[in-house]
């Protein structure tokens, strides 16, 4: 290869030297930053650089110990035993760089007069040249630097241009990054301690355990048949992550802890048992520039077995090193195993990476395969199994994988990755599974799918496919599980929020709405409310798109719109059907709210949901599509606008008590929804102190002190949160609401007067949760947006 740029030739050429050396460059950096030895890498390394740069030969000095001169400890063409040692001052080529932190590129090293343009004492030390014959001309040398500390840790030099004259400024950019690469692995090795025996030492010498207890450690091991790493993390409260930092230390390489969220890499561990990995302790997590990432307990023995090396033929491997536990951890998450067919990631090692995208038929065939049929049926029984809400299917352009990925709590995590050549028979196997028209990829498509049909597992799935560029389709399955209804009093609901809602639905006609983003709960709330009043002697309908939750006592009608049933439709079926109670799954057009409002008027009680995002806003929305506001006033019981924040995992959170700056902080978020009402009008301190008291009472101990919790992780959790909890803003229709309502108010004073009346805010709510330990604010401020 010729990388110099002085040799390349112009045009698009030139273009192809450039990115071809510093190709090669990278590849250097790599080895040097991955090496444990780095004297040793850099003895290897050596040749490599002089054929990358063109360079005849390759000088690195090292500081002395003392910082007042440098030494050689690399210098190719030379017996190691010859060293020449220079001091750090303008009196030599590497010793000038040395002193002036500077590079310095030099045509002629004899020229007297380019060498007293950079220095009056500048001169070239030709011992070399004499005791050995060589004759030295051109030289580019660089100084090496901790970029960290600012610290000089040598000088890197180059010695002769195969090209002739000075070398290019592509070489001088290239050896100036070099340069760098080297300042940090040098700095690296000088802060290492200087003799660590075990993994294990670094503890010792970082004074966490003493000697005497890494011993004792130790032959309690071998006694108890144990491993050292067990009987630390037992017996001294040692964290695995003070095990893998100081293993990082001892092998030279980067520790890698488990991650909860990792994506398993398909197309590494095709060829790679669970057995095997079990066994010989290393596992490939991904492939990064670096190269082949590998997990490793000891990350010496598998470099020095050459196995990996030889799974992966003309890759670079970069290792990293993990504890035993976190290594098993890492391996049963990638080879995990479930019911019927196998784990997700066994069956995709089963399944063909070869090839790219085929044709209509091609798809056909393959989304029949045996292989495929059971991937499609794993990935919708672990998202089940695992709580996911939904499953998002990303096909990725050229040779990039599809990513799968399921949300969970409200949060999208990676699942799994599926070779490239099966984007488009994936898509086309869950187009055939609920019935859509595997032909069409240029419009969108819905359909559902029985999921029953295909594995004992009965649920239903909602599937939409959405056209995205480069003519893939994204698709999203909604997990629709046939649920019984969560009962009222376990919804989250605060006492006073609990006491209002019950009250309000037990009237005997009226409507009722539950408002909120998508996936923020509604349908599940409203089925809740079903079910504390579902009795044998009440008739209730309901009209839903889809059914997502079934209940005995219910009529329930599902929306088939091609069938011409549609929420309107059925609504007015529903009247001429004698029901006492009428639940409708969405009102989004005024002919809907139009026969709602009627119902309720009638004789109905009537509920249904709006996609709002407070209560008071649901009403003027209501009003701005058209409704008469007397017979609205008349007809509304009551909205309950609704969130869901993440909840705090119950194994690991950790409790604390807040101190007087953050508990003055949540009372200002708190207060700051109470300005416009009458008592904050009044008397702002009055009104936060009142507000304190009552706080002091319900969530205080017995001296009034409070105690909040955090997130914390472990592995029952995803990053310290494990479920959800409703946030709720109960606005009921009071004499003086609807009165306003009739007046068409604005938000601002339907605001002003529910606060007045006693409704909680959906922020204000939320501080209260965090208050009781369930969540944080940070979570109810991700969800309460003002």
């Amino acid at each position: 290869m010729n990388a110099n740029p002085a040799k390349a030739p112009a045009g698009g050429s030139a273009v192809a030297s450039r990115l071809a050396f510093f190709k090669g460059l990278q590849a250097i950096t790599t080895r040097i930053h991955a090496a444990h030895d780095i004297d040793e890498i850099i003895f290897e390394l050596s040749a490599d650089l002089c054929a990358l740069f063109d360079a005849e030969r390759l000088s690195i000095y090292m500081v002395e110990e003392g910082g007042n001169a440098i030494v050689t400890r690399v210098k190719t063409g030379l017996q190691a035993a010859q060293s020449i040692r220079l001091p750090i001052a303008e009196n030599s080529v590497a010793g000038y760089v040395a002193s002036k932190r500077q590079m310095l590129n030099i045509a002629d090293v004899y020229d007297r007069e380019e060498l007293s343009a950079f220095s009056p004492k500048l001169e070239f030390r030709r011992e070399v040249d004499e005791t050995t014959g060589f004759r030295a001309r051109q030289m580019l040398a660089a100084p090496v630097i901790d970029p960290d500390s600012g610290t000089l840790q040598g000088v890197i030099q180059l010695i002769n241009n195969a090209a002739g004259g000075r070398f290019s400024a592509v070489a001088e950019e290239g050896l100036m990054g070099l340069a760098q690469t080297l300042g940090v692995a040098f700095a690296r090795r000088a802060k290492a301690p200087a003799q660590l025996r075990s993994r294990f030492d670094a503890l010792v010498a970082d004074g966490r355990i003493t000697a005497d207890e890494l011993a004792e450690a130790t032959r309690e091991a071998r006694a108890g048949g144990k491993s050292t790493e067990t009987v630390l993390i037992e017996r001294l409260n040692v964290s695995a992550a003070e095990i893998g930092a100081a293993a990082a230390r001892f092998y030279g390489v980067a520790y890698e802890p488990f991650r909860q969220e990792r994506v398993k890499p398909m197309d590494l561990l095709r060829n790679i048992k669970r057995e095997y990995v079990l066994q010989s302790l290393w596992l490939p997590l991904e492939e990064t520039t670096e190269g082949v990432v590998i997990m490793a307990v000891d990350p010496e023995q598998v470099r020095g077995s050459r196995v990996a090396q030889n799974v992966f033929p003309k890759k670079r491997l970069a290792f990293r090193v993990t504890t035993r536990e976190e290594f098993e951890r890492t391996a049963n998450q990638m080879f995990e195993r479930s019911l019927d067919s196998g784990s997700a990631s066994d069956l995709l090692s089963d399944m063909d990476e070869d090839g790219d995208d085929a044709s209509l038929s091609d798809d056909v065939n393959a989304a029949a395969d045996n292989e495929l049929v059971k991937l499609v049926n794993r990935v919708i029984v672990d998202a089940y199994r695992q709580g996911a809400s939904d499953i998002h299917i990303e096909p990725r352009g050229g040779k990039e994988k599809t990513l799968i990925r399921f949300r969970k709590d409200g949060t999208l995590v990676p699942y799994i990755e599926v070779p490239a050549s099966y984007r488009n028979p994936l898509v086309t196997r869950i187009k055939i599974m609920c019935d859509l028209d595997i032909s069409e990829r240029r419009k969108p498509q819905d359909g559902k799918i029985k999921f029953r049909k295909y594995a004992p597992l009965d649920i239903e799935l909602r599937v939409a496919t959405v056209p995205t560029a480069g003519g893939l389709e994204d698709v999203v399955m909604r997990i629709l599980a046939h649920s019984e209804p969560i009962p009222i009093r376990e919804l989250g609901l605060s006492p006073h929020n609990l006491a209002g809602v019950e009250r309000t639905v037990a009237k005997p006609y009226g409507i009722f709405f539950v408002c909120g983003p998508t996936g923020s709960g509604k349908t599940t709330t409203l089925h809740s409310i079903l079910g504390h009043i579902n009795t044998p002697e009440t008739k209730i309908w309901t009209v839903e798109d889809p059914v997502e939750i079934t209940q005995k006592g219910l009529r329930q009608v599902q929306v088939n719109r091609k069938a011409g049933l549609d929420f309107a439709t059925m609504m007015r079926s529903f009247l001429r059907a004698d029901p006492d109670v009428i639940m409708v799954g969405e009102m989004r057009d005024k002919e809907t709210v139009s026969i709602g409002i009627e119902a309720s008027l009638t004789g109905h009680l009537v509920f249904s949901t709006l996609h709002t995002n407070s209560a008071p806003e649901s009403v003027v929305r209501l009003l701005d599509m058209g409704m008469d506001p007397f017979n609205f006033a008349d007809a509304l019981l009551g909205v309950l606008a609704q969130r869901l924040a993440k909840r705090l995992c119950r194994h690991c959170k950790l409790a604390y008590e807040p101190d007087e700056a953050e508990l003055n902080h949540l009372l200002d978020e708190y207060c700051e929804d109470m300005h416009g009402t009458p008592d904050f009008r009044a008397g702002a301190g009055a009104a936060r102190a009142a507000v304190l008291a009552r706080w002091r009472k319900e969530y205080g101990d017995g001296q009034g002190r409070f105690t909040l919790y955090r997130a914390a992780g472990c592995p029952e959790c995803t990053q310290g949160y494990k479920g959800r909890v409703g946030l709720h803003e109960l606005m009921l229709g009071s004499d003086e609401i609807k009165r306003l309502i009739q007046e068409r108010a604005r938000v601002a004073q339907l605001l002003e007067t529910a606060l007045g009346e006693g409704m909680r805010t959906l922020r204000q709510d939320g501080i209260e949760k965090v208050l009781s330990g369930v969540t944080d604010l940070k979570q109810v401020r991700k969800v309460c947006v003002r």
